[in-house]
């Protein structure tokens, strides 16, 4: 992809997990082209450690079993609200349905929490929003 789309998706990653740490009992979750920005910003471990610490809580990443048609927009429109709620604006363009989706992803799977595949749920960690560390 190209840089410029490539900065659009991680610049929604860096909103999505700052929302997360702030709303740490919310369950949000990234679209499939966002959680490649994500990916993107946990392969650099000492920088998304330094972001998570800045922020005030590590914000972990659990991926669900592949499923390509997994997609629960009510999620994507509480995400939404949650990032827009931490005083964001959102690029809808990166927010879609994988059948929408501005550029293809790696990943065919989503998100759930240490012992289970389902719904983002917030628990005890802090996954996409849930939970303390």
């Amino acid at each position: 992809m190209d840089q410029p789309t490539a900065e659009r998706i991680v610049a929604e990653a860096l909103k999505f997990v700052d929302a997360a740490a702030r709303f740490r009992t919310v369950k949000i979750a990234p679209s499939k082209v966002v959680d490649e920005g994500w990916h993107a910003l946990i392969l650099h471990t000492a920088l998304y450690a330094k972001l998570c610490e800045g922020l005030g809580h590590f914000v972990h990443h659990y991926p669900e079993r592949p499923d390509p048609e997994r997609f629960d927009q009510h999620v994507i429109t509480r995400t939404l609200a949650t990032i827009e709620q931490a005083g964001y604006d959102t690029d809808s363009e990166l927010w879609t349905a994988p059948t929408k989706s501005l550029v293809t992803v790696a990943a065919q799977c989503q998100h759930c929490p240490p012992g289970g595949c389902g719904p983002i749920n917030p628990g005890n960690c802090a996954t996409h929003g849930g939970g303390g560390d």
